[in-house]
């Protein structure tokens, strides 16, 4: 059932244990964290806040959504900082507010985490550009998506480029649909704020263990994000999963190993 809660919707699973905060990906993806929540409701009190949508006065911007989160976790966690589960885009924005709010973030957990330099999100678009030629190779019927933009032949083709093996899931009706302005806006101002350097150097700040876990298929490059990431983050850990793609909480060969190395870390973290 959604609820509002300050400035946002949440949702919550779990009656029990340590407070969790799951946020989606997108940007501009409310309710797609669902999957992830529900796989860890049953160990923690697990809540998931839809980000703010696009539409206001002003455009949607990364210190926006760490507002809004900040203004969560005050109103959720007066008793001890929450575990930050992010998903994709949601691990950038956790990483964010960690480095803004280091004494209010518990352990975080970044899942299938973005990408923080141009080398290795040139790689990721690269990557998905060879999957979708070679499956158009293969089904010549779709030969005409070849004369799309790079950027539309990524988006049509994200679900085929980005999974490996997933389960199949059913839309739930709750689920608003794709913010693609709340997208466009705040990614713009994610990667305006890693050209004035103010990402991934920024992190330094951050004291909170931190677990990273990448499917091995994912198209964000894994180790080259972590490898990015550990000059300001030597705390890092690094699990990847093998025949697993960007969301591990669907994935059929990975999710039962996923679901348990979080829920041990987070355990042993949030005693």
């Amino acid at each position: 059932m959604v609820e509002t809660l300050g400035n946002l919707h949440i949702r919550r699973y779990g009656d029990a244990g340590p407070i969790v905060i799951v946020l989606h990906g997108g940007p501009g993806a409310p309710g797609s964290a669902e999957h992830l929540a529900r796989g860890l409701a049953d160990g923690f009190r697990v809540v998931e806040p839809w980000q703010r949508g696009a539409g206001g006065e002003t455009p949607l911007s990364v210190a926006r959504h760490v507002a809004d989160l900040h203004d969560l976790v005050r109103r959720l966690c007066a008793e001890a900082p929450p575990a930050l589960v992010g998903e994709s885009w949601g691990a950038m924005l956790a990483l964010a507010y960690a480095a803004e709010y280091p004494t209010e973030a518990g352990p975080i957990v970044l899942v299938g985490c973005g990408t923080f330099d141009r080398v290795s999100r040139a790689r990721g678009v690269g990557i998905r550009e060879e999957r979708i030629a070679r499956y158009i190779a293969e089904h010549p019927e779709h030969a005409a998506d070849l004369e799309l933009s790079l950027g539309e032949r990524i988006m049509k083709w994200h679900e085929m480029t980005d999974n490996f093996a997933p389960v199949p899931v059913a839309r739930n009706p709750e689920n608003p649909p794709f913010d693609m302005q709340a997208h466009k806006e705040t990614w713009q101002d994610m990667l305006r704020c890693q050209d004035v350097g103010l990402y991934p150097e920024k992190f330094s700040a951050i004291v909170s263990p931190v677990l990273m876990l990448h499917g091995d298929y994912d198209p964000h490059p894994g180790e080259m994000i972590r490898e990015s990431l550990l000059p300001y983050l030597p705390q890092l850990e690094y699990r990847p999963f093998e025949q697993c793609g960007h969301k591990p909480a669907v994935e059929r060969h990975a999710r039962q190993a996923f679901f348990a190395v979080m829920r041990r870390w987070l355990s042993a973290h949030l005693e």
